[in-house]
């Protein structure tokens, strides 16, 4: 599909994606695909308060009401996905199946919050007092305050968006000033389904368009009672202080280091693909990719060697081509960054396979790199630092997988990790508390390739927060304490007497 297609199918003129000055560029060749204007400080605060005055109304909208608009959102997502699907490929260079599986995770999450949409529900509780009753239920808060990263720049939103709507709240979306299209698309997609729907005030999605300062002023606002943003720990290392200085709740998803072991008891057929995937997907530019490979030293110059075949045989290309497994990352600063940490790998005498640059669409204007292993004798102080390209830190561990474990554990983050064995004692000593200290753990599958089902998010730098999962949507509520008489008396609780 040609640019100008897919923004017509989308919804978006080619009016509305030029003539501003924030140009946009697809990191496939380098190619600009259009100039969008940034919001001024009035306009956003414009934005935020439409939201707030939409948030009043929906509000008061039955729960199951709701979730019938999300329902028919899922509806017009799954009718545009092929398209949708594309403009995500196209502004972020991953592949093509990622961008349509992007939009299928899409799809999948509002089907979630639907049925979530019935079942807000709260607890009975038995008083100490004769005569009372109480409950434990659940409001909306507010207008919820989303900033999304390129990498994932529907997905994120959505997770967020669908379970925030059925809460009973409006949305202000900040997206990455990296890939605006896919938000524009995602704004006229969701408007299409609003103007028609009964009870859906204007305002209920918000979108501001900036960079930092844009996102500064979504964190700063009283009138946000809630602040989801994904990306960099830097980055939630500026917004936690703001949005804390007033008392806003935070729910940060933040960097990642995965890591996974690979066992003497793995089957290693299937660890070299999950081992593959993980690492190179997306062009490494994951939260969840894999960034530490911890083998026993039994395996480990047979699984250097064999990964480093593998590595060599990788297409990387136009990611719109179906025999392309690793299209090109997001920019120039992502290429510095990932050669800047391979020089400081060979400052540190380590060897590197791969990493070089490659050409593809659009020569010098793009950046494709072959996927690199940096094999080591024991985990170094850079191997703490998360760097969103695909390279692969090779390390030994000796003994058991109590070492492994250790070494594991010994980062900053902790959002993905992986076990590669068919010892049961070796992965459920991984699942136990004395095991993985992240916030998903898996044995015999990936780091990459989370489940809206199950709670997405980590411990320690990766921030605390969790998206999605079974009770996800207490996130975007607040909860609230009633206690009920419907006795002639006034007994007071912990039998405090006070007669007048």
């Amino acid at each position: 599909m040609q640019r100008h297609d897919i923004l017509s199918s989308l919804g978006i003129a080619d009016a509305a994606a030029a003539g501003g000055d924030m140009p946009l560029r697809s990191p496939i060749d380098g190619s600009v695909l259009g100039s969008v204007q940034r919001d001024s400080p009035g306009n956003i605060e414009a934005k935020i308060g439409r939201s707030a005055e939409a948030f009043l109304t929906w509000r008061t909208l039955p729960a199951p009401t709701r979730g019938e608009l999300v329902r028919r959102f899922g509806q017009v997502l799954r009718e545009n996905k092929k398209a949708l699907g594309h403009l995500v490929t196209l502004e972020t260079g991953k592949l093509l199946s990622e961008g349509m599986g992007e939009v299928q995770e899409m799809i999948d999450i509002c089907d979630f919050a639907v049925g979530l949409s019935r079942q807000l529900h709260g607890l009975t509780i038995a008083s100490e007092r004769p005569g009372h009753h109480m409950r434990e239920t659940w409001h909306p808060l507010g207008p919820v305050g989303v900033i999304s990263a390129f990498n994932f720049p529907v997905a994120v939103w959505a997770w967020n968006a669908a379970l925030a709507l059925v809460c009973g709240n409006s949305v202000v979306w900040k997206p990455s000033e990296k890939t605006l299209l896919c938000a524009f698309a995602v704004r006229a997609l969701f408007e299409r389904v609003a103007r028609e729907f009964e009870g859906a005030p204007p305002g209920l999605l918000e979108l501001l368009v900036g960079k930092t300062e844009a996102g500064t002023a979504l964190v700063e606002n009283p009138g946000i009672p809630l602040i989801s943003a994904t990306g960099s720990t830097r980055m939630g290392r500026a917004i936690a202080p703001r949005a804390s200085a007033r008392f806003a709740r935070l729910l940060l998803e933040l960097g990642g280091n995965a890591a996974m072991i690979v066992s003497p008891a793995a089957d290693l057929d299937l660890a070299v693909r999950a081992i593959t995937f993980s690492a190179v997907g997306t062009a490494g530019q994951r939260c969840t990719t894999l960034r530490r490979l911890l083998v026993h030293e039994t395996l480990y110059d047979r699984l250097v060697e064999r990964l480093s075949r593998v590595f060599e045989t990788i297409r990387v290309g136009d990611p719109r081509e179906a025999e392309t497994l690793v299209g090109p990352l997001v920019d120039g600063d992502a290429f510095a960054a990932m050669q800047a940490a391979l020089s400081q790998a060979r400052e540190h005498g380590a060897s590197v396979i791969g990493g070089e640059r490659l050409f593809g669409p659009g020569g010098e204007a793009a950046f494709y790199v072959r996927p690199a292993i940096v094999p080591l004798r024991e985990a170094s102080g850079f191997t703490r630092e998360e760097i969103f390209a695909p390279i692969l830190y090779v390390i030994p561990y000796t003994g058991d997988v109590r070492h492994a474990i250790e070494i594991q554990n010994d980062v900053p983050q902790g959002l993905s990790s992986a076990i590669f064995t068919t010892d049961l004692r070796e992965a459920e000593l991984f699942l136990s508390a004395v095991g993985s200290d992240c916030g998903l753990a898996n044995v015999n599958t990936g780091t990459s390739g989370a489940e809206i089902g199950g709670a997405f998010g980590g411990e320690k730098e990766t921030g605390g927060g969790r998206e999605s999962g079974s009770d996800s949507w207490r996130a975007y509520m607040r909860r609230q304490t009633q206690t009920v008489n419907y006795s002639p008396d006034l007994p007071l609780s912990q039998g405090v007497s006070f007669d007048i």
